[in-house]
């Protein structure tokens, strides 16, 4: 099995501490961090970082060193700031990540944490990792999965906000969703036939019409033709009764209308373990599932947990889909 690809993320946030913080956990699966070596010295100048020439060196040298494959910075890194100096980078990162997993040379992309509005500022036309990985795979529909150890759930609609949420519930993204997820979930997660719950948008998933349409105009009836064709997926349901722990037990994935909807839930049962994961790309892709936390970058107090899960998951889904 090839190494993991791991993107640099903000260099002005905890993502070279996570990264170094992973490589000395145990159990961690080999990986190549694809970003600045000079960067990771300054963070911890007795950390041992060794340059490769290329991933296939990773996993030799991985034991007694974090390989690192170069792309410098071309500014000073303060902690604490996301420079958008620092974006073209940032985004080479990625793209080389991605490059080695397309070229065989690496089993999956870990992303480290980016600063969007700092990508943004500096002309990145994207709203953040998923939308660009898509790109660079040529995947039709990415889609964003939350996984904790209790909970997996899909939020339908992802950075936008929620007084637009409504206008882009549609039963063809219901569909697709839920078929993207299915997929996915027997493929790279190992489970033969999966349960999906459909969370409503509205209070009690619109009691009837009386609290909002949207469930029996565009939900219901999407849920109703997944059921035809084979789909193992119930709902809309009410989301204030979804998310306790015999609700959980009766499926393996919840796809929620909006972004905190899915979120919220998972990242209270499992803060510090959660994992963001890309459905519906050529590739597998994982992330930790915080941000950049510029306020603690250089403090040397960021927890890896989620890094290390992340890591963990990557190599996981990478081996079902080789049938390792």
């Amino acid at each position: 099995m090839q190494p993991l690809a791991l993107t640099m993320g903000e260099p002005g946030g905890v993502g070279g501490e996570l990264a170094l913080k992973a490589w000395a956990a145990p159990g961690v699966p080999a990986f190549f961090l694809a970003g600045d070596p000079g960067w990771l010295a300054r963070i911890d100048p007795a950390a041992p970082v060794r340059e490769i020439r290329r991933p296939g060196e990773a996993a030799q040298i991985f034991p007694d060193a974090l390989p690192v494959l170069p792309l410098p910075l071309t500014a000073p890194v303060r902690p604490g700031t996301a420079d958008p100096a620092h974006a073209p980078a940032v985004v080479a990162s990625i793209e080389r990540a991605v490059a080695a997993v397309r070229a065989g040379e690496a089993s999956a992309v870990v992303t480290l944490p980016v600063q969007k509005e700092s990508l943004i500022s500096a002309g990145f036309a994207h709203p953040g990792h998923t939308e660009f990985l898509a790109e660079l795979t040529g995947a039709r529909r990415p889609v964003m999965m939350l996984v904790g150890k209790h909970l997996r759930t899909v939020p339908m609609t992802v950075h936008i906000p929620l007084s637009e949420v409504a206008g882009r519930l549609t039963a063809t993204l219901v569909e697709d969703t839920a078929r993207i997820v299915a997929h996915d979930l027997r493929a790279d997660f190992g489970i033969a036939a999966p349960r999906l719950a459909l969370a409503g948008l509205n209070p009690h998933a619109g009691e009837g019409g009386a609290l909002g349409l949207e469930e029996d105009a565009i939900m219901a009836p999407a849920a109703a033709r997944l059921r035809r064709e084979g789909f193992d997926i119930r709902g809309p349901l009410p989301a204030d009764t979804l998310f306790h722990a015999e609700a959980r037990a009766r499926y393996d994935a919840a796809l929620c209308p909006y972004h905190d909807q899915a979120l919220i839930p998972v990242k209270m049962l499992d803060f510090h373990n959660a994992v963001n994961v890309t459905l519906g790309l050529p590739i597998v892709r994982t992330s930790p599932d915080h941000g950049t936390a510029l306020d603690i970058a250089g403090a040397g107090r960021a927890r890896p947990d989620s890094l290390i899960a992340a890591l963990k998951l990557a190599r996981q889904m990478a081996e079902r889909r080789q049938g390792v």
